[in-house]
């Protein structure tokens, strides 16, 4: 083995061993079957991060507008609930076009500065409930980022100040995680509907 490949294997376990994101799964039949099918998103969060409504909204809120603008899906819908979400409750977030559901299943804590958080995150397939994608991700951020403060901001003038020591932790493990997601693959017609989102 040479010296550049040796540097280069390291540096890659290096990073494998610092990322947030554990582990991610996409379907062996991705690309014949959901790329082309499975387009059309509802974003759920599911139970509440550390019990709050408001915190469950950011998340949900994060994810669909990170998704829209990062990754070829469409996510049309988002919610959060404290309640058990059952395959029939995922059925019933499939309606008006909605093809798939990003369920997001977070454990989050605050620490002294900041919070440690964890997801385990789904795409299910409308129709059959099959996973399309699935990952898990954790790790601690402090709430205190000079990059994200504009953003924290935002958050913080739609949701109130309880929010504001989660949206650090939240974007940065949803970042992560769902930068693992595929990318349908989409059509003129597709891409004119994703332009109208304006996310």
């Amino acid at each position: 083995m040479t010296t550049k490949r040796i540097a280069l294997t390291l540096g890659l376990g290096l990073l494998a061993g610092c990322s947030a994101v554990k582990k991610s799964t996409i379907r062996p039949d991705y690309e014949q079957v959901d790329k082309l099918r499975v387009k059309r998103l509802a974003v759920v969060t599911q139970p509440l991060p550390d019990g709050q409504q408001a915190v469950g909204d950011l998340w949900s809120l994060i994810a669909r507008q990170y998704v829209n603008q990062n990754r070829d899906f469409l996510v049309k819908e988002h919610a959060a609930t404290p309640g058990p979400l059952d395959d029939a409750g995922i059925q019933a977030l499939c309606v008006n076009g909605i093809e798939g559901v990003l369920w997001l299943h977070p454990q989050v804590k605050r620490t002294q500065s900041g919070a440690e958080a964890a997801v385990q995150a789904r795409l299910v397939r409308c129709g059959d409930g099959e996973d399309v994608w699935s990952a898990e991700a954790g790790g601690s951020w402090e709430s205190q980022d000079p990059k994200f403060r504009e953003r924290t901001e935002q958050y913080v003038s739609q949701f109130g100040p309880s929010v504001e020591p989660y949206v650090v932790p939240s974007y940065k493990l949803l970042m992560a995680t769902l930068n693992t997601l595929p990318n349908p693959q989409l059509t003129e017609q597709d891409i004119d509907e994703k332009i109208e989102l304006g996310e």
